[in-house]
């Protein structure tokens, strides 16, 4: 499995010739809306032109369903897989063309190739936000979404994830780095992968301390083998 941070919350996961991207930002929207949201990563272009065969969009937030994106995929002549949480479909439905597009609530479920996705609740300033469980090549991936940490989450989870990538930022409603780390230990998973900092913040991601800690840098693909 070959996994991008595209900053963020953005994530490429690719496998066996299949693209899944998961809330890409590569826009300077935020910013556009509200100065101080400037984007202080920039977009790497070649972003831009990759054809992925799913996007999944967690909940509607700017910096997670960015129409200025998403027009780069959702092209007249692209059959786009989308799974959107349901006030993200809303939004994103209104490309229309060839693309699929399906309202993504927690407990659907969706087999794409190898790919194999579950949404799970999150709890987020959106009622509708989702996580979303992400099997394949025998492993078990866990995105939170934005989300707090809250009780009723785990029971939406399975006994075995590999790797949780979640939010540090502990601003509009996310985990702060203290949350994240025991809301990792509580899915029992062997790696957690910080997310949701250094765009619009100074947060670093050592502040995420604990020994499963697995940092990624923006753009440069991780081999998971």
């Amino acid at each position: 499995m070959k996994i991008t941070w595209l900053g963020q919350a953005g994530l490429l996961f690719e496998h066996q010739g299949c693209r899944v991207m998961i809330d890409p930002y590569l826009s300077n929207a935020c910013g556009e809306k509200n100065p101080s949201s400037q984007r202080r990563i920039p977009v790497d272009e070649r972003m831009l032109t990759i054809r992925p065969d799913v996007i999944v969009l967690t909940h509607e937030h700017l910096d997670h369903t960015d129409p200025q994106t998403l027009s780069h995929f959702l092209t007249p002549n692209a059959a786009v897989t989308v799974l959107a949480a349901p006030n993200a479909w809303e939004v994103v439905r209104g490309f229309g063309g060839p693309s699929n597009y399906v309202r993504f609530s927690a407990g659907t479920e969706w087999t794409h190739g190898p790919f194999r996705f579950c949404a799970v609740k999150a709890e987020h300033s959106d009622p509708t936000a989702i996580g979303v469980l992400i099997e394949a090549g025998g492993k078990r991936y866990y995105v939170t979404g934005d989300t707090l940490y809250h009780k009723a989450i785990f029971a939406d989870l399975p006994d075995h994830i590999d790797t949780v990538f979640l939010p540090i930022n502990g601003r509009g409603n996310n985990m702060n780095a203290t949350d994240a780390v025991r809301f990792l230990e509580r899915t029992g998973a062997r790696w957690g992968v910080p997310l949701h900092y250094g765009m619009f913040d100074e947060i670093s991601p050592e502040c995420f301390q604990t020994e499963k800690r697995r940092i990624l840098t923006v753009y440069e693909p991780f081999e998971d083998k």
